[in-house]
């Protein structure tokens, strides 16, 4: 990736500074985006990691891999931090292709948070450990990643390379994008009355359209900045099929369900991050066609 603009000023850096677990989920808000409780599983059993300790929190996906330099109270040292500037790098380009986008809708884009944090941290929807990944926080609208743990899950899951790590970046952006547009409330309002598989498939498709939507902003900014390089486009496709539901089944060593997906097919990941990526428009990325009650 080439990655000349500035860095986004958005950017909440907790890392070094602790943070509990402790207090569960607060009302307000849940949670989205990520790779779900299959693969939370099969973080644990990579890592010998007792499931029981972070079943129940946010899902996520991974990121840059990066080695850094820390000072003696345990933050990276600035000058050596290149996953941080990076992160920071992504979130500024995604916030000119959002706020262009929301412009054309005559609607002013608010940018999320990044929280950068180590270990464990408190979000607007309850506490979070790195086990669980990158998510989005509605209540708050902040995006929370621990970098260094998700620099081991994409070597775990072979989803290697900086676009890929851009990749989940803008995907988890792509949830703050749908609560921005009210797509989060008026999914959750179906969801709540759905349950069971009903409730999955409404997951599914809020999951599939943050891809869709991160496929629109690498097009835009790509478009307007030349950010792409050659092999880009392959590792954000593999990125996405490597955390799709039914692969991550087969890995943990179950049978696939499909009733029991929450993030879509492997095949439907990359299918709907290469629609947003071909097509760069808001109204090509609407998985929820055909799904009664809902009207995106």
């Amino acid at each position: 990736m080439r990655l000349d603009g500035p860095e986004s000023g958005n950017v909440e850096d907790r890392r070094g500074q602790g943070g509990g677990f402790g207090g569960g989920r607060r009302g307000g808000g849940i949670a989205v985006g990520g790779i779900g409780g299959v693969a939370i599983l099969l973080v644990c059993l990579f890592l010998g990691v007792d499931p029981s300790i972070i079943l129940g929190g946010g899902g996520g996906s991974p990121a840059p891999q990066q080695q850094q330099q820390t000072t003696q109270q345990g933050r990276p040292a600035p000058d050596a931090d290149a996953g941080r500037r990076f992160a920071a790098q992504v979130l500024g380009e995604t916030e000119q292709v959002w706020r262009a986008q929301f412009s054309r809708l005559g609607r002013q884009y608010q940018d999320p948070t990044l929280v950068l944090y180590s270990g464990a941290t408190q979000s607007g929807c309850g506490g979070a450990q790195a086990q669980v990944g990158p998510f989005y926080c509605p209540s708050d609208r902040k995006v929370y990643i621990d970098l260094d743990f998700m620099a081991q899950l994409q070597q775990r899951l072979g989803a290697k390379g900086d676009f890929a790590a851009a990749y989940i970046i803008a995907h988890e952006v792509g949830h703050h994008v749908q609560n921005q547009l009210g797509i989060l409330q008026q999914a959750q309002r179906v969801e709540n009355g759905a349950g069971g598989p009903d409730a999955n498939a409404m997951q599914v498709r809020i999951e599939l359209q943050a891809d869709c939507f991160a496929g629109l902003w690498a097009k835009q900014a790509n478009d307007a900045r030349r950010i792409l390089e050659q092999g880009d486009i392959e590792e954000g496709m593999n990125a996405a099929a490597a955390v799709g539901d039914d692969k991550l089944q087969r890995e943990a060593g179950q049978r696939v369900r499909p009733e029991s997906f929450t993030h879509g097919s492997s095949a439907e990941r990359a299918r709907w991050f290469r629609t947003g990526l071909e097509k760069g428009e808001l109204a090509a990325c609407n998985t929820f066609a055909g799904m009664p009650a809902f009207s995106n």
